[in-house]
């Protein structure tokens, strides 16, 4: 079979709403699955827009508490850590200008190192959590100015 007669039995497939197809002769085999189409309940949609509506009032509320619209957050639970490693110093400590993209500090997380990388342009204002101290999803790490 020739890319063309391929191309083809693609399309055809498509054009059907076929689910899977299989072709098989002496010298070749051709399988084609669609993957299905995923389908939203209407009440799990409901859900989700209230999941999402909850996190925005959760950042606003975290905003208003620290005083700053500059906050770099954890974006996954782990062990927080201010160095790359116990004996070198800190990434980053109040009053040091920091640019997007910076590394701020590491966060452990199943035995991974993830970078949290700076989300803006500024000067540390504050450090708000502790070297080796666990940190939640969302929680507020850096102030920034």
């Amino acid at each position: 079979m020739n890319i063309e007669d391929m191309l083809t039995l693609i399309e055809a497939v498509k054009k059907h709403e076929i689910e899977s197809f299989s072709y098989k002769n002496e010298t070749e085999k051709i399988v084609i699955k669609k993957k299905p189409k995923q389908t939203v309940l209407a009440s799990e949609l409901e859900v989700l827009k209230d999941v999402q509506a909850y996190d925005n009032e959760e950042k606003e509320d975290i905003v208003s508490d620290i005083g700053s619209d500059k906050v770099v957050a954890s974006p996954l639970v782990g062990t927080f850590y201010a160095a790359p490693s116990p004996e070198s110093e800190p990434f980053v400590s109040v009053g040091v200008q920091v640019k997007k993209g910076q590394v701020l500090g590491i966060i452990e997380a199943m035995k991974l190192m993830n970078e949290i990388e700076c989300e803006y342009d500024g000067v540390i204002e504050a450090v708000l959590v502790e070297d080796g101290s666990v940190v939640e999803y969302g929680q507020p790490l850096f102030r920034i100015r």
